[in-house]
């Protein structure tokens, strides 16, 4: 019998190449379709127009995504009102939404809201249709029970839910809150439908675009999604899924910087030259590239392996956490410095791209904790 330390060691490694990981036709047409809506209805000054209004999003931009590219609906099975298809479209939607910095609830509700209410029973008045066409909005706590100061009790109407959670993404504006709450038999998730005595506030943040706000509900109706002895497995899956669904938007960030910055780097002369045809300048452009190659490949492997055994993707993920992450911080103060003095102001897009990956970082952990992680899973 193996020891413990093999075990482990053995337990988190893919067993082979995963076939989703060759781009297929319709990943390429998804990519063109949505880059193109996104190019004409999420340029820099919409996105901060959507951000500073009352929603925090545009509900136009937000319709568009969910009637015309599905984005909610994409990888619900068919049987459950959804497009069938896997973590790999998710991971090109998620892609594109990071370079064009999308405000709209594409993390929170479209990916983390639904996948997470596909657990409640579907006659169990669930919200998840109402989700997939963009009705109601659903967010995600962090389903840590640090955060999540929740109790639940079970009445003969059903579950009702007390307390406070906290830092949730779109928390302001969710119809349905997932979060985990102790009870009298052990720790649940919950899907929660806040009324209009619930008590929302909006928390500062550094990202303006990705709003955050601490929601207190008394008595709240909720639908249980896990029994005690399955919350915990399910709640590391959906951890795993938001690091990877932050991973991905990294990868499209970093994209997008480098753009950004090559552009700039040829259209800024100094000395009678573009400052893009300097020696010192070409290799800091060239470390971002490659920054940009491996946080594609960390991010793509990881959706790859997560759409065949989700179990089995725990360090292709812990990887994508920590590559990804590390580039997005990395790629952001890059393109500050070599855009100059402009790139210093505020109002450019390189510091709008710089809080979102600040805040990406916050919400799943920086690049250490994710290493971490890493060794524990190959029992370092």
């Amino acid at each position: 019998m193996p020891s413990t330390s093999v075990a482990a060691a053995e337990a988190p490694w893919p067993r082979s190449e995963p076939a989703a990981l060759s781009p297929t036709p319709e990943d390429t047409a998804l990519r063109d379709s949505l880059r193109a809506l996104l190019g004409k209805h999420s340029g820099m000054a919409q996105v901060r127009a959507a951000a500073s209004s009352d929603l925090g999003y545009s509900p136009r931009l937000w319709q568009l995504l969910v009637d015309e590219m599905s984005v909610a609906a994409l990888a619900i099975p068919e049987e459950r009102g959804g497009l069938g298809y896997s973590t790999t479209a998710l991971a090109i939607v998620l892609e594109e939404c990071g370079r064009a910095l999308v405000c709209e609830p594409v993390f929170s509700s479209a990916v983390l809201g639904a996948q997470a209410l596909l657990r409640a029973d579907p006659a169990d008045n669930n919200p998840l249709p109402d989700v997939l066409i963009g009705r109601s909005l659903a967010t995600v706590s962090a389903l840590d029970p640090s955060t999540d100061d929740l109790r639940a009790q079970r009445s003969p109407r059903g579950w009702s839910v007390d307390g406070t959670v906290t830092h949730l993404a779109g928390g302001g504006t969710a119809d349905v809150i997932v979060a985990s709450a102790s009870s009298l038999d052990g720790r649940r998730l919950f899907a929660l439908r806040p009324d209009v005595d619930a008590v929302r506030t909006e928390r500062q943040v550094l990202d303006p675009t990705r709003r955050q706000a601490d929601v207190t509900v008394r008595r709240c109706p909720a639908i249980v999604l896990t029994e005690p002895d399955a919350t915990e497995a399910v709640t590391s899956r959906m951890r795993d899924l938001a690091t990877l669904a932050l991973a991905c938007e990294n990868t499209g960030i970093v994209e997008r910087l480098l753009e950004l910055t090559v552009e700039y780097t040829r259209t800024r002369h100094q000395f009678g030259r573009p400052i893009g045809s300097f020696q010192a300048v070409k290799h800091r452009l060239a470390d971002l590239l490659v920054l940009l190659e491996r946080a594609r490949s960390a991010s793509r492997y990881a959706a790859a392996v997560y759409a065949e055994d989700p179990d089995s993707a725990r360090l292709a993920v812990a990887v994508a956490g920590a590559v990804c992450t590390d580039a997005a911080v990395h790629a952001a103060t890059e393109a500050v410095q070599l855009h100059g003095g402009v790139g210093f102001t505020w109002e450019h897009p390189a510091h709008s791209y710089f809080r979102r990956a600040l805040g990406n970082e916050a919400a799943q952990g920086d690049a250490r904790i994710h290493r971490a992680r890493i060794a524990t899973l190959i029992g370092l």
